[in-house]
């Protein structure tokens, strides 16, 4: 039942391996030894262990539910670390501020993603009394946490991710909207303003609100609530960040108001958190619920159980970073329960994604698959016990027993529906067709939806021609002639839909979920900055506790100037040839993806060629890195100064850096720049320790996808998506978000 697609995902980041990086379990494998791992949990209540492993595992084998990645990489390792996502408090003082990053550096490390306010941060300019100065803001310590992720990688396989919300009273808010406008800034965090109702209330009647100093709880002055919300829509515009959660929805469904306000939420958003608390997510395909054109309700049953039950002995089963993330999780024992695979139901169900028909299955399948998890939650809490904190929750009074805190959480699920091999989350579909590129070979393969492949086959208008034109117009099938009008309509991709449908859409699923909904509002290129604000406002009208929108090629990487660049000198036709004898030097660089060694010749007149090699030969990195010595050298040899090679080498960052004594080296280009540099100014290279083990060679199949790129993926260079908040190669499962 796994994809090739799966099997690839799945070797490069899931399957365990020896010290030597290669494989040694299979994917039955990997979900015997996750089911094993997690039925466990059930001795200690006096289940039936083997019918608990033998549950799991037909849910996970079947691909009919996947837990979270960390669960599924760590569940029976040494790690143990089997929750996606936490949120830290961020204390107004060093130490606080400190221990915060410290904690975060213990949680990236064991793979999970980590979720903060800033806004107890006093403000920018603020008199620090310990010692005369001022202070420094939120946004400067945003970026050192930024700087601690850069060299973590998560459990060795996940990217450090980190969401960063500040509240929209804080005084500083202005320059934390506009604080990622340099996409090169803050490069693993995603940023949200935390909007009150006091702030939408003014914004409603064109008024003024007040900015609160944290560190004295007074108002500092005013602003215009108008003028915030227009700088919210720019940048949203510009390059979608930041997004908006609207805080006191959030804190509407905070089922233990007792224990404290929420004021975070993890990295994609769908999970907001107490301080200390940790989240335990899972996804239902619903790709698999189908029956003779219906929703099969009994299975869907069958399944919501059973992941209630799973969900909940990951609880137990967890190896805590924290003490305290220990302490606080045991007492609510929040888990997420959520759905991936929407589109293929509908178009199972030949119901269209943007269509009054579509909500209204929404709503149904959400409020089941809600009703059913808590009543599984209510027998495992007379079972097992309730939640410590049950009493004064929201549920006290109104159901007798309750195991969880929260039950439902729609989560991204970028990497998990390739495993599953279906549509991610609650998004429509990325696109109909994609040309996957096959290494080595010279050959390019388009790949089809294989629902609209069967359709196609069985209504007689399929042909290798269609699909070829389908991939010209960016996988979409709107506005084809050979496709019939009914089918166009039941296989619309993001960008065919409407901003407000995905709303509406978010919207419906949100009525019926504890937690949040991870969903991005896709925008045409043409979009105006009023469409996304339109935008903004639906989501709050409609209930929703956040939203993200991304503009088609909004983030394209566009470089900016801020001077004037100097023409550059003529450069010769020919390159000079190459002399049989040149002389030269070897520097050894010690980078993140391994020790760097790059040669540098000169002849009489001065820098002549250059060539780069990593330590360990082969793979798409040796390949760019031959291809960056040639371009050098092809520049060298054609007359270009080696300084404006440098300057386009240099600040290049890839998810791999290196802390260094002579700085951080940002990735391989970065470090050949740094090498020409030295060699330039006739400097000796600084002692670098390596920090970090190699990055993970990749040799995998190019997935070219044409809806929505967003850059290239560090891992296999196939282009990107962004999708439920998170940017997403649909090839190897990398992910911006973990």
């Amino acid at each position: 039942m796994l994809t090739e697609n799966a099997l690839t995902v799945l070797k490069k980041r899931y399957l365990l391996k020896d010290q030597d990086g290669n494989v040694i379990e299979t994917p039955e494998d990997l979900f015997r030894r996750v089911a094993r791992n997690i039925a466990s949990a059930d001795e200690q209540y006096g289940g039936d262990v083997e019918q608990a492993e033998k549950d799991f595992y037909n849910l996970m084998s079947n691909l009919d539910f996947l837990p979270n990645s960390p669960t599924l990489m760590n569940a029976g390792t040494e790690i143990q670390q089997l929750s996606a996502c936490f949120v830290l408090p961020v204390e107004d003082s060093m130490e606080g501020i400190f221990d915060a990053i410290k904690n975060t550096a213990l949680i990236h490390q064991s793979g999970g993603g980590t979720g903060f306010s800033f806004s107890r941060i006093r403000p920018a300019g603020d008199i620090v009394h310990s010692t005369g100065g001022v202070a420094s803001g939120p946004i400067s310590f945003m970026k050192v946490f930024n700087a601690s992720t850069d060299v973590i990688k998560q459990g060795g396989r996940r990217r450090g991710a980190n969401m960063g919300i500040l509240r929209v009273d804080h005084p500083d808010i202005m320059d934390f909207i506009t604080c990622k406008r340099d996409q090169k800034e803050l490069t693993n965090f995603n940023i949200s303003v935390a909007a009150t109702k006091t702030f939408m209330d003014a914004l409603d009647n064109d008024d003024t609100y007040e900015l609160i100093n944290p560190r004295t709880n007074q108002a500092t002055g005013k602003m215009k609530a108008s003028q915030v919300f227009d700088k919210i829509v720019e940048m949203g515009w510009e390059n979608g960040e930041p997004g908006v959660i609207f805080l006191d929805q959030i804190n509407r469904d905070n089922p233990t108001p007792h224990v404290g306000q929420i004021e975070s939420t993890n990295p994609c958003g769908e999970q907001p958190l107490l301080p200390y608390e940790s989240c335990n997510l899972g996804s239902i395909n619903l790709a698999h619920m189908v029956r003779d054109g219906s929703v099969d309700f009994d299975k869907l049953k069958d399944v919501v159980w059973k992941a209630v039950h799973f969900l909940d002995n990951v609880v137990d089963k967890n190896q805590y970073p924290l003490e305290k993330i220990r302490e606080m999780t045991l007492a609510n024992r929040k888990i997420g329960l959520g759905v991936m695979g929407f589109a293929d139901l509908l178009i199972q169900l030949d119901v269209a994604y943007d269509s009054e028909e579509a909500l209204q299955v929404a709503r149904e399948v959400m409020s089941f698959v809600q009703e059913e998890a808590r009543q599984a939650s209510v027998q495992l809490g007379r079972e097992r016990g309730s939640f410590p904190n049950f009493e004064g929750s929201i549920y006290d009074g109104q159901y007798e027993a309750m195991r969880n805190a929260t039950v439902t959480t729609i989560a991204p699920t970028g990497t998990i529906s390739i495993i599953a091999g279906c549509s991610s989350g609650i998004e429509p579909l990325f696109a109909v067709t994609f040309v996957r590129n096959i290494l080595d070979k010279d050959d390019r393969l388009v790949e089809v939806n294989p629902h609209f492949e069967h359709r196609a086959k069985k209504e007689g208008f399929y042909s290798r021609e269609l699909l070829k034109a389908i991939a010209r117009n960016k996988g979409s099938v709107q506005g084809l002639e050979e496709v019939p009008e009914d089918v166009q309509q039941v296989f619309a991709t993001a960008l065919d839909i409407t901003p407000e449908w995905h709303i509406r859409m978010q919207a419906a699923f949100q009525e019926y979920t504890d937690n949040a909904t991870s969903k991005t509002v896709n925008f045409r290129e043409d979009a105006t900055r009023e469409d996304v604000r339109t935008v903004y406002l639906l989501a709050y009208e409609l209930g929703c506790k956040g939203v993200t929108v991304y503009r088609y090629g909004s983030r394209a990487g566009q470089v900016l100037t801020t001077e004037e660049e100097q023409p550059a000198p003529a450069i010769a036709q020919q390159p000079k040839p190459r002399p049989l004898v040149v002389s030269g030097i070897t520097r050894k660089i010690a980078t993140g993806c391994g020790n760097l060694y790059v040669t540098m010749n000169s002849d009489d007149t001065g820098l002549f060629e250059v060539f780069a090699r990593l330590g360990k030969a082969g793979g798409c990195a040796d390949a760019q890195l031959e291809a960056i010595g040639r371009m050098i050298s092809l520049s060298l040899r054609s007359g270009l100064k080696t300084e404006s090679i440098i300057k386009q080498l240099k600040g290049i960052r890839c998810p791999s850096p290196l802390l260094a004594r002579g700085g951080p080296m940002l990735s391989c280009p970065d470090a050949v720049a740094k090498a020409l540099e030295e060699h330039v100014k006739g400097q000796k290279p600084p002692e670098t320790a390596k920090l970090d083990a190699f990055q993970e060679k990749n040799d995998q199949p190019l997935i070219r996808a044409p809806v929505g790129p967003v850059g290239v993926c560090p891992d296999c260079g196939s282009p990107m998506v962004y999708e439920e908040g998170c940017r997403i190669c649909k090839n190897c499962a990398y992910s911006t978000c973990g």
